[in-house]
């Protein structure tokens, strides 16, 4: 049986789309992180088959947005004290902004390096996104960087 300590005061990021922890964790730096942090992947689940789970001993800054776009199922659980004191559910955020990189080589954002790359939610059903400058859709679920 695996066993990770429990977290005093961190996060947990749960219901992780099975083989996505990865990919979030290195985007939020827990790889060069001088704090403990975990990241278990293909635990069993009961929503779904697997999941990927991460464990941060640490209270950080996230943007939620992004993580909504990656996986609008993730919940973020909020530790103090050993306790679960806040549980925050994610979803598909209305905008996302330097997260995904417009391909469209016509794209002002492929030559104004200084133009932010933004996207608006035009689907929610099929989870796409369209760039703000050049109307490229874009399905959610993938971030760059």
């Amino acid at each position: 049986m695996l066993n990770v300590d429990t977290i005093k005061n961190g996060l947990v990021i749960d219901h992780i789309k099975a083989g996505c922890g990865p990919q979030i964790f290195h985007w939020l730096g827990l790889d060069n992180a001088s704090f403990t942090s975990a990241l278990i992947m293909n635990v069993q689940s009961k929503k779904s088959e697997r999941k990927d789970i991460i464990k941060i001993d640490n209270i950080i800054n996230i943007d939620y947005s992004v993580l909504g776009y990656i996986d609008p199922n993730i919940t973020v659980n909020i530790i103090k004290d050993e306790k679960i004191v806040k549980k925050i559910r994610m979803e598909l955020p209305e905008r996302v902004e330097k997260v995904i990189h417009c391909k469209n080589p016509r794209c002002i954002t492929a030559t104004e390096k200084y133009v932010p790359q933004v996207f608006k939610l035009a689907d929610r059903e099929k989870a796409q996104y369209r760039c703000e400058y050049c109307d490229a859709l874009y399905s959610a679920g993938t971030i760059e960087g």
